[in-house]
Formats: C-alpha cells, sequence, structure tokens
C-alpha cells in the first residue's frame, strides 16, 4: 500500500499539468466550439524560448514570462488572423486547422532547436518534501497549486465578469452575439490568448518534469484531450479533476511491470472509454 500511496504522490504533478491543460482546452472550447491541437506545440514553443533566454544568461523570471508570452501571443495571433476565416466552416474543420498550425510550429522547432532532448531546470526542483517515500518537488506542489487557483479564477470570469458573460453567450450563440453588438472576433482571439496563457505555464511545467523536446511537449493535448473530454467539455472542475486522476493513474501503472511500458498509452484508453461512455447515455437518454 505505501509503495502505491508513493506512485499517486508522484503523479500529482503530472496530473496538475495534464488538468491545466485540459482546462486550457475547455475554455477554448466553450468559447469557440474549437479543440485547439496546437496547445501542446504553443507550449513547447514557449518552453524553448525560456531555455534559450536561461541559455544567453538572462533571468529565470524573465525567461519564463516570455514562455507564456510568446504561447499567449502565438494562439491569440492564430485566433485573431485564422480562426475567423474558418468560423462559418464544420466544427472538425476548425479543429482541423489548428493540427495544421501544430505542424507548422512543431517544424519551426525541429528547424530552429532540433530534436536533442533537453531538461528545463527550476530552481523549485532543489526544494522537496518526502511523502510515502516518494520525493515531491516544489516544482510538482506549484503546479498542483496553480491548476486549482486557475480553475478558481477562469469559473470566476466565466460567471462573474462581464468578458465571462460575453463568452458565454458566444458560445451559445455566435451570430446572435454579432447583432447584440458583442465584437466577435476579439472576444474569440482573447479566448484563444487565455488558452496561450494556459499553454505556456504548463510547456515550462512540462518541460521540467519530464522533458524539453517538440514532439513530446506536443503531445501534451493527448491527455489533455482525454480530462476534457472526461469533464465533457464544459465542466471546469470535472476536467481538472480528471486531469489528475489521469496523472496518478499513469504513475500507478508504473508499478505493475506487465503494464509500465504501456502506461503513456492509458490517456487514449481513457479517452475512448470516456467517449463510449457518453455515447451511450446519450442513446440511452434519446430511447426514453
Amino acid at each position: 500500500m505505501s509503495i502505491l500511496l508513493a506512485f499517486v504522490v508522484s503523479g500529482l504533478g503530472i496530473g496538475a499539468v495534464y488538468a491545466l491543460s485540459g482546462v486550457g482546452l475547455v475554455v477554448l472550447y466553450r468559447a469557440t466550439g474549437v479543440i485547439n491541437f496546437a496547445f501542446g506545440a504553443l507550449g513547447a514553443l514557449g518552453a524553448f524560448v525560456a531555455w534559450n533566454l536561461i541559455e544567453l544568461g538572462h533571468a529565470d523570471a524573465l525567461a519564463w514570462l516570455a514562455a507564456i508570452v510568446v504561447a499567449a501571443a502565438g494562439s491569440y495571433a492564430y485566433g485573431l488572423l485564422i480562426a475567423p476565416r474558418l468560423a462559418f466552416r464544420d466544427p472538425v474543420v476548425r479543429s482541423v486547422g489548428t493540427l495544421g498550425f501544430a505542424l507548422v510550429l512543431l517544424g519551426f522547432i525541429g528547424w530552429f532547436w532540433g530534436e536533442v532532448p533537453r531538461r528545463l531546470n527550476l530552481p523549485t526542483d532543489k526544494t522537496f518534501f518526502t511523502i510515502f517515500g516518494a520525493r515531491l518537488n516544489m516544482t510538482r506542489i506549484i503546479a498542483l497549486t496553480l491548476a486549482l487557483a486557475m480553475v478558481a479564477a477562469i469559473t470566476l470570469l466565466l460567471a462573474r465578469t462581464r468578458v465571462g458573460l460575453y463568452l458565454r453567450s458566444l458560445a451559445d450563440d455566435r451570430d446572435l452575439s454579432a447583432i447584440l453588438g458583442i465584437r466577435v472576433v476579439q472576444l474569440e482571439a482573447f479566448a484563444w490568448g487565455i488558452s496561450g496563457v494556459f499553454a505556456g505555464i504548463c510547456g515550462l511545467l512540462l518541460a521540467n518534469l519530464v522533458r524539453l523536446q517538440g514532439m513530446q511537449l506536443t503531445f501534451l493535448v493527448v491527455p489533455a484531450i482525454a480530462a476534457a473530454i472526461l469533464g465533457q467539455l464544459r465542466s471546469l472542475p470535472a476536467t481538472a479533476i480528471a486531469g489528475i486522476a489521469i496523472g496518478v493513474t499513469e504513475a500507478c501503472l508504473t508499478a505493475v511491470p506487465a503494464i509500465a511500458p504501456y502506461r503513456t498509452a492509458a490517456p487514449f484508453v481513457i479517452a475512448l472509454v470516456a467517449v463510449a461512455t457518453m455515447r451511450a447515455s446519450l442513446l440511452t437518454m434519446d430511447r426514453r
């Protein structure tokens, strides 16, 4: 039991990153109806920028801020320049458009930085606590705290502010929102920017917790989508809980030698089960 608890503790950090990623996807989906497959690539771009600045001798805080700004700016630019041109296309087409954006970003990362794995070291790695035999460093604690804090902040934004009201109306009916005088394109770009902030933070954390590699960070979108599906692409708290659960599940599977080599497939399996369960529930409701 103590060994299992150690794996649970170690999985909290990566689970918190999955939670943040899923929330970033859900925020954008609720406003625009688009699943952003470029989320992980944006985070990777930001993380590489941070690594480069640190290597050049700049302050760590400046590098972290630059990572978040670059990811947010890239996402905002896509939302302002490209997304409006696909606004009236099928939702699948709009989501596939972000996949093209991800490939462009991934190609640029490979061309400029190469595919050699790196690691983004953070000062918080040096401080740690031992719980149930597992080392829980401050970076993982910060990741978990950020996940909870940002879910609360976005929930308040959507529920208590005028911008949140506009975003919710945009999600309900884009055309009606435009008729009512809401600046739809600017508001959607704002939602893209928020999602980009999440991507930048997640890119930094994952580059530290796992490794700094373009392809690795780009595939961050898979467990994020699984968490978002488990949250039914609407509930931010449910998405956050699902993300943490996926991270803990991955870590716990390490304790099973026969399954350990395939533990990274856990998000795919969880996503498939979630989709199948949701579909079965919808069919049951239709029959009633």
